[in-house]
């Protein structure tokens, strides 16, 4: 077993260690200049300080040691970073506002960098986008995943236009990772009783600037081959082995967390995957504590944050009862420990508590671990309440528990080193560091001359790099020298430059363009206003439709007509997808509405001054406004409509033809498109900063994690008092429900509106137990009517029976208006935490 002990370095040149390990080179790029020092070539093929660091000789070493230069650049660098380590950051300032405790954030996958490729796309690339902001803003976070041994597929394109997966081997070593250790020094594993032995796993630690990543690892020689391989690849295999990855992730990963005594307040839940951990979470409190099962969920669950990602059902991580069962010694421990029996577990992750032929879903168990949930787009925030409102019977679907917080992208991961140079000049050096509310101003100021130069030089150096990554393509596969060769003739750095790079998947309806092939290859090649396209993306080997559609691109390619004017580059990830998005001019997006919930990728072009043409799905279906980029679709659902597809293929073939090309290439005297240039500064001023993870995460401090943190510290304090008391107070609520009922309603007219009073009796209820409502549906896109009665006075030798009262100004109509009995406490969240509602009808 390799010890990953770094080499020793010559005196002077300790600090490089640190510097290596320290993933904060994949977004502050102040290194770059001592990486290419080091092995400048070796840095351009692998952007990973760590292998550069493994590979020099001990001669080349001593030569750096010995070059002055390159020891003063070293020296700044280890002074800038320990600044940086120091800073108390804008959750510093804001802590007595908004103190969070500790946040442990779950996630499946993690996009951090091409060094450790263990992500396969939005969800991953999300999460090491949160990774590096909670660092930016000082959060008190850190990252619990798996580390694949393969990791996601690498695509290759043969000759023919197929898809192959590749998967090439993520040897540790040359991985910026190292072993976690315990205060002995022993390499720390986590144990997982699994059916007749013991899963042992490895445990690495990834320092992300002031976050620290931990990713679990069944590769170690103490296990079977077959266990070996349950953290082998990323969304491969079948559901058995998705399940014991979801155990490793949740089980495991909560275990970590105990063993390196880390104090978590908050666990956030990056999509379902991690969801086992809300129930090692209660296990271990009742360990902590004298606590019952349900009476630790109660304290748990205020602490658990759900982000879900998934805009339809069948996205859902759902397992059969069976494996439950399979895994017998792991969940025999949990329900002896815990005294629940099997249909009790099973129960939290289904819809149907009694339908025994109901699969175990990861989200339901999800919804109801966690207190507070919430999607990642406005839009995506009413299709989870659809999506979810099963678990909520009889509540109006505007009420189901879901808020939204849009996604955003940490921006210095994605912009430009000219885009870089002209933020810094015009908004500083701590524009992301902070709130974000001012940088619109110093936007504002930047000329049309400056603009259309940041634009020059970004498509330029796209055009180069898709050039070169063609070159090797064309290698690859067999290529004689003469086609190799041609790559350098592909595109051109002045011409309207299109983009539309994603996965490969029939909703996301990649191959729009492609409807009226003749169409667009009069649309590519008209030499008096060139436009050219380059398309990137991938398809699961799974599934067939999409490498079918990526084929069909690939003939499209070829026609010789075309030929220049459109490239597909193989393998999309996150190299290629950052010169995507700092060249594009306009960043195609054409899913089916509404099923792409947040889709992070058009975000990324904005701080370059890209522009965006999508569909209004998503974050697009917020931001989009005439002044910024362009639109398809009329903001509605039409399932998969081909006759609707035609229409938004038209619409989109006319926004090229009729706007977005013209405007591209009127220019003035000075050559300058100046209305193009008005598009890009309002983008830029409004929108950059509107979806940067820099408000993403001030979101998710104020909205969730704080009342998260200070309703699960109540729930613990004075040996869980108020934890208890919520567990009574609902299963008192529970037992007596169904002697809830209504007598009289009496309806008066008033002068501004109307006067209910009625008559409601709680049989064993008590009446602060429980809030009487009036509730009226909201008209148009307004929200739901919400009054609450008050009570008046109690009914005459009735047992808890009362006359509530309630006087609203309206001028809509009483029958519009219905009454309601739901349960309250000023301590719960309702109805996350309990479902229960009764109507008068």
């Amino acid at each position: 077993m390799p010890t990953f002990i770094p080499r020793s370095l010559p005196h002077g040149l300790e600090a490089l260690t640190d510097l290596a390990l320290d993933l904060r080179w994949t977004w502050s790029h102040g290194a770059d200049v001592l990486w290419k020092m080091l092995d400048e070539e070796g840095w351009e093929r692998t952007k990973n300080p760590w292998i550069l660091l493994q590979n020099l000789s001990q001669q080349r070493l001593q030569q750096l040691a010995d070059n002055a230069p390159f020891c003063q650049e070293l020296n700044r660098l280890t002074e800038e970073r320990a600044a940086y380590q120091t800073e108390q950051g804008w959750y510093g300032e804001a802590q007595a506002n908004f103190d969070i405790g500790r946040v442990a954030y779950f996630s499946m996958e993690f996009g951090l960098g091409e060094a450790l490729p263990i992500y396969a796309g939005g969800l991953g690339i999300l999460a090491g986008d949160y990774l590096k902001t909670a660092s930016d803003l000082g959060l008190p976070a850190i990252g619990v995943g798996l580390l694949y041994q393969e990791g996601y597929f690498r695509q290759m394109i043969d000759a023919d236009g197929k898809q192959l997966a590749i998967y090439p081997y993520n040897e540790p070593s040359t991985l910026p990772i190292q072993p976690a250790r315990m205060a002995s020094g022993k390499w720390l594993h986590i144990p997982l009783n699994l059916p007749g032995r013991k899963l042992m796993l490895r445990v690495w630690q990834v320092n992300v600037g002031r976050v620290k990543l931990y990713l679990l690892d069944s590769n170690d020689p103490l296990n079977s081959p077959r266990d070996r391989g349950i953290t082998s690849k990323l969304y491969g295999g079948g559901k058995e082995l998705r399940f014991l990855q979801e155990m490793v992730l949740g089980i495991g990963g909560w275990r970590l967390l105990e063993a390196i005594g880390d104090k978590i307040s908050v666990c956030h839940l990056n999509e379902g995957h991690a969801a086992f951990v809300i129930l090692e979470r209660a296990r271990h409190c009742m360990e902590q504590t004298s606590l019952s099962f349900d009476e630790a969920l109660w304290m748990t669950r205020a602490g658990n944050v759900f982000t879900t990602h998934t805009p339809v059902e069948a996205g859902f991580d759902t397992f059969p009862a069976q494996f439950i069962d399979k895994y017998f010694p792991m969940f025999h421990d949990f329900l002896t420990r815990t005294g629940l029996s099997l249909q009790q577990l099973l129960a939290l992750g289904r819809k149907n508590a009694d339908d025994n032929n109901e699969a175990f879903n990861m989200a339901y168990l999800a919804m109801r671990g966690c207190a507070r949930s919430n999607a990642v787009s406005r839009l995506h925030g009413k299709v989870s309440q659809h999506l979810f409102s099963p678990l909520y019977p009889h509540w109006p679907i505007a009420e189901v528990p879901v808020s939204h917080v849009t996604n955003g992208v940490h921006v210095p991961s994605w912009d430009s080193p000219w885009a870089d140079q002209l933020w810094t000049e015009t908004c500083g050096k701590q524009r992301w560091l902070g709130g974000t509310e001012s940088l619109h101003h110093a936007i504002e100021s930047i000329d049309d001359a400056t603009l259309w130069k940041l634009r020059a030089n970004e498509r330029e150096d796209l055009i180069h790099y898709a050039r070169q990554r063609l070159a090797l393509q064309l290698g690859q596969v067999g290529a004689s020298p003469e086609q190799v060769d041609s790559a350098v003739q592909v595109l051109d750095p002045n011409a309207l430059t299109l983009g539309f790079a994603r996965r490969f998947a029939t909703y996301k309806r990649p191959n729009l363009l492609l409807h009226d092939k003749a169409r667009l290859s009069r649309i590519l090649t008209d030499s008096n206003k060139p436009v050219q396209l380059i398309i990137a993306g991938k398809a699961h080997p799974n599934d067939i439709e999409g490498q079918r559609m990526i084929q069909e691109w690939i003939a499209f390619v070829k026609q010789p007509d075309i030929k220049g004017h459109v490239v597909f580059l193989e393998d999309y990830d996150i190299a290629l997808a950052q010169h995507l998005v700092q060249g594009i001019d306009v960043w195609i997006n054409t899913p089916r509405r509404p099923w792409e919930a947040c889709g992070t990728s058009g975000m990324k072009v904005l701080a370059n001054g890209g522009l965006n043409l999508s569909e209004l799905d998503g974050w697009w279906a917020e931001a989009c406004t005439c002044d910024v980029g362009w639109s398809i679709g009329d903001g509605k659902e039409h399932g998969g409509d081909p006759d609707w597809d035609a229409n938004e293929t038209e619409q989109l073939y006319q926004r090229l033809e009729n706007e977005i090309i013209p405007l591209f290439y009127t220019r003035d005297a000075q050559g300058l498109p100046r209305d193009w240039l008005t598009l890009i500064r309002n983008s830029m001023k409004t929108l950059a900063p509107q979806f940067s993870s820099n408000r993403m995460v001030r979101e998710y401090v104020e909205q969730l994690y704080h009342p998260a943190a200070t309703d699960y510290k109540n729930r613990h304090a004075n040996h869980a008092q108020l934890t208890k008391q919520l567990h009574h107070w609902y299963n008192d609520l529970r037992l007596h429900w169904h002697q809830i009922h209504f007598g009289n309603i009496d309806t008066q007219k008033t002068d501004d509106g109307w006067s209910f009073q009625v008559q409601v009796y709680l049989g064993e209820i008590l009446p602060d137990q429980v809030r009487v409502e009036l509730y009226a549906e909201g008209i148009g896109n307004e929200p739901p009517l919400v009054i609450t009665c008050h009570c008046e006075k109690e009914i005459t030798g009735a047992i808890h029976g009362y006359s509530y009262l309630a006087d609203i100004e309206t001028t809509r109509p009483a029958i519009d208006y219905t009454v309601r009995v739901i349960p309250y406490h000023d301590e719960a969240q309702i109805p996350a935490e309990a479902n229960l509602i009764i109507w008068q009808h």
